[in-house]
């Protein structure tokens, strides 16, 4: 697992499988997931917009590849990427799957469910 330090915390953190996404929610109060899979356009346009969301916001953002580890498709119930979930205090408050949003929309949609 990639560990931060307080100057970078606003990089997103890549997560390998789901015991370290797990650590990431058990370590933040409220994360924005965003789950992707290699050779999805989509998902690589979302990332750097995910990063500049974490910067703006102060959210910590995690991101993990389903494809790493097919447990986290079931116990997220994720059926589609980019699918980005947002966490609050270890448990799911929202989550955005209707393919690649921008910045101000994915501000929106944290703005709308933190509280």
């Amino acid at each position: 697992m990639t560990t931060q330090s307080q100057t970078d915390a606003q990089k997103p953190i890549r997560v390998a499988d789901g015991d370290e996404l797990q650590a990431v929610l058990e370590v933040h109060d409220r994360v924005l997931v965003d789950f992707w899979t290699k050779g999805c356009a989509k998902c690589a346009a979302i990332e750097p917009v995910v990063g500049n969301v974490a910067r703006a916001t102060g959210i910590t953002v995690a991101m993990a590849n389903p494809g790493d580890d097919a447990s986290l498709i079931e116990e997220w119930s994720i059926s589609s990427a980019p699918t980005l979930v947002l966490v609050e205090d270890g448990e799911e408050v929202a989550r955005l799957a209707e393919g690649f949003q921008g910045g101000d929309a994915i501000e929106a949609f944290l703005d709308e469910h933190l509280d």
